[in-house]
This record gives structure tokens, sequence and C-alpha cells, in this order.
């Protein structure tokens, strides 16, 4: 059952957040990550929500997400996205497939 990554990222540091999106493409894709969305203008519709840039990243299911996030290829992107950036991030079980 696909996994989602869902992130509302408030950028601190655009510089080193620039460097982050410049490598973390290619880590996510091979865990099979793909980005469905990636910034984009966000509208709130309701709530005390304040959405910044939107991620959403679908993954084959939750472990491999889980094995995406805890890896030491990401690792050292990780940290660099802390430090550039304050994070709300949450990992969703999808729907499973109607046949």
């Amino acid at each position: 059952m696909r996994a989602y990554l869902i992130a509302n990222i408030e950028i601190t540091d655009p510089k080193q957040y620039a460097d982050y999106i410049a490598r973390i493409g290619e880590v996510t894709e091979s865990f099979g990550g793909r980005y469905l969305v990636r910034g984009g203008t966000a509208h709130k519709m309701e709530g005390h929500w304040h959405p910044h840039r939107m991620i959403v990243v679908e993954f084959p299911d939750m472990a491999t997400a889980q094995r995406f996030y805890e890896s030491p290829e990401y690792a050292p992107l990780l940290a660099l996205r802390h430090s550039a950036s304050e994070t709300d991030m949450v990992l969703v079980e999808g729907l499973a497939a109607h046949h």
C-alpha cells in the first residue's frame, strides 16, 4: 500500500535550502519516491494552518518511506534541511488499491 510523506516547510536559509533541493531528488528517487507536490502555491481553505512550502512524496509503502528517512544517504540532507528550515512532517498510509 502506497505511503505519502507530507511536509510543510518554512525556509529560514534560502541559500542552504537551495543546496538541499539540488541534492534531494536523486536520493528520494533511489528509494522509489515520487514528488506529487513540490512547492507550488498553497491556498488555505479552512482551519488555523499556515502553509509555507508544501511537499508531498509518494513511496511504494510505509516501510520504504521509513528506510528512506532513516537511511545514511538521507542523513546529511536531513541535517542540511534542519539547518535551513523548520518543518512539520507526517507519513501517511494511502488507500488500498481497488480492483
